[in-house]
């Protein structure tokens, strides 16, 4: 069973709590999200398994989870990395805000979610229990397709993004 630390809106724990109790209810936890791009600027995404416990089959940015309690926010980024796409590299935090959405299967995202973002070229080799399909895309391209298909994106994906590439301008 996982859990998730709930966290109040200055990322201080409060506890912990079923990673689906707690998207069940929308309370407030400690997430994360990893950008990752290649020399060209292109932003790696991946579509997630369609079997996963919600937004199953939707495409979003290279990896994302909740750190594990005592789990430094970085080494939980790097865990799931390895994780879901069979790698490793460098990432720099870049910032974190909260947001709550709703999802599928009436669960709620709500988190405060630590952004990291880094540059990766190397060999993905993605879990096939978390991980559909991914690819490479450009911003522009990015940008155009999440306006004309959102609902093909996750949720978080959207507002996150938004986020990103705000702080990267």
């Amino acid at each position: 069973m996982e859990y998730v630390i709930l966290v109040d809106k200055n990322d201080q724990p409060i506890g912990e709590m079923e990673k689906m109790e707690a998207h069940e209810k929308g309370l407030l936890h400690r997430a994360f999200s990893v950008f990752l791009f290649n020399k060209k600027g292109e932003m790696l995404l991946q579509q997630r398994a369609f079997s996963k416990y919600h937004s199953g089959g939707l495409w979003t940015n290279a990896c994302c989870s909740h750190p594990r309690k005592g789990e430094l926010t970085l080494e939980a980024a790097h865990r799931r990395l390895e994780e879901e796409m069979g790698f490793d590299c460098e990432i720099k935090k870049a910032f974190d805000f909260i947001y709550k959405s709703k999802l599928d299967n009436n669960l709620t995202e709500h988190e405060l979610d630590h952004v990291f973002l880094g540059e990766y070229e190397g060999h993905i080799i993605p879990n096939p229990d978390e991980v559909e399909s991914y690819k490479y895309i450009s911003i522009p391209e990015l940008a155009k397709d999440v306006k004309e298909n959102a609902a093909n994106y996750t949720e978080w994906f959207k507002i996150c993004l938004e986020e990103v590439l705000t702080y990267l301008k």
